[in-house]
């Protein structure tokens, strides 16, 4: 029943058929498709770099470190690839840097790292690259079915002076140009990741409110409820596309 109720939301609104999906990698230049496939070249490895000495580094009152508790980086397979998912003791929605977030507040004793701060950015790189190859696998719960259920309506929700929607864009004129650059798809498998245009690393909601403000929109906070939703949509729409992170794009 709950694979059912995930088909139901993928062909009631997804444009794009599975086979027609395309990675936002492929809308790429050569040189930019090498550089996030080769980790000797790829910036985003002095994230992932610092994730992994953050990993080992005991924080907060409790005298833990990550590994403390979850032993290598290996346990961690799989675990991006099932983000944004609902937080049963939060009661919340919660994506993969939020989560994070929580395990070092409440194991850890620790300090929540500021959203869209290096340090977490490098936490998030570490863990999403560990289930790197695999594919996108959103939960099936009712809560994160719900908020999903949200971020598509705001998908297709025309917003901003430009009065334009995500879907608009993304799924109707995907491959066109817009200025110097191609449209992609709006695949989500690739964050966090290293923008040539940032010179550094950014989540998935620091390319969302970009977007938004590009189409002169009201721009929510990090970390707000409406982006954590579309996120949970965008996981939806990248069932079973391979996880890329830590991507490069221009």
């Amino acid at each position: 029943m709950k694979r059912v109720l995930l088909a139901c939301l993928l062909i009631t609104g997804i444009a794009l058929a599975a086979d027609e999906r395309r990675s936002g990698l492929e809308f790429t230049s050569p040189a930019t498709q090498a550089m996030q496939r080769d980790d000797a070249q790829n910036p985003a490895m002095l994230w992932v770099s610092s994730g992994e000495a953050q990993w080992n580094t005991i924080a907060g009152g409790s005298g833990k470190s990550c590994a403390s508790c979850h032993g290598d980086s290996s346990s961690m397979r799989g675990v991006a690839a099932r983000f944004p998912a609902f937080h049963a003791d939060s009661g919340k929605v919660v994506n993969l840097g939020q989560r994070i977030n929580i395990c070092r507040e409440r194991k850890q004793q620790a300090t929540p790292w500021k959203l869209e701060s290096e340090e977490l950015l490098g936490m998030e790189a570490y863990v999403a690259m560990q289930s790197r190859g695999m594919p996108v696998n959103p939960p099936q719960d009712s809560g994160t079915q719900a908020a999903a259920a949200r971020g598509k309506q705001f998908y297709f929700q025309r917003i901003g002076q430009l009065n334009l929607s995500c879907a608009q864009c993304h799924d109707q004129q995907w491959g066109k140009r817009l200025a110097s650059s191609t449209i992609p798809q709006a695949h989500a498998d690739a964050y966090p990741i290293y923008r040539l245009e940032w010179q550094a690393m950014g989540s998935l909601q620091r390319r969302l409110r970009n977007c938004m403000s590009g189409v002169r929109a009201e721009i929510p906070q990090f970390g707000a409820k409406e982006l954590v939703d579309l996120e949970a949509w965008l996981a939806v729409r990248d069932n079973g596309m391979k996880l890329e992170s830590p991507g490069v794009r221009p």
